[in-house]
C-alpha cells in the first residue's frame, strides 16, 4: 500500500524559512501533480499552493511571493519552500498529490498525507 509522507515541519521564528517535502512511501510511484493545503485550529482547510502535471504553479494570495512549490526532476518529491514565515502561517500542512507508477501513462490516483505541523512563533 502506498502513502504520501510529509516532512520538514517544525518550529520557526517569524521571518524564518522551512522547506516541506512530500514523497510516496514506495519508490515505484511518482508524483504527477501536487497540492499543499493547510489547516489552522478552528479554520477551514485552505489550498495554499499547487503544481500541475505540466508544471503550472498557483498560490493563495496570502502566500504568494513567499512560498514556492516545486517538483524534483525525478518526480519523486514535491516541495513547499516557505520563506518570510508569519505567525498566521501556523497550521498543519498537508500534501495532496496525484501519484502513479513510474513509467506508466495513466492518470494515477489521488492521495493525502497525514500532515506536518508548522509553528511560527517568536
Amino acid at each position: 500500500q502506498v502513502q504520501l509522507v510529509e516532512s520538514g515541519g517544525g518550529l520557526v521564528q517569524p521571518g524564518g524559512s522551512l522547506r516541506l517535502s512530500c514523497t510516496p512511501s514506495r519508490s515505484s510511484f511518482v508524483i504527477a501533480a501536487g497540492n499543499w493545503y493547510r489547516q489552522a485550529p478552528g479554520k477551514e482547510r485552505e489550498l495554499v499552493a499547487s503544481i500541475t502535471a505540466t508544471g503550472t504553479r498557483n498560490y493563495a494570495d496570502s502566500v504568494k511571493g513567499r512560498f514556492t512549490i516545486a517538483r524534483d526532476n525525478t518526480a519523486r518529491r514535491v516541495f513547499l519552500q516557505m520563506n518570510n514565515l508569519e505567525v498566521d502561517d501556523t497550521a498543519v500542512y498537508y500534501c495532496n498529490a496525484r501519484i502513479r507508477l513510474s513509467g506508466s501513462s495513466g492518470d494515477g490516483g489521488d492521495y493525502w498525507g497525514k500532515g506536518t505541523q508548522v509553528t511560527v512563533s517568536s
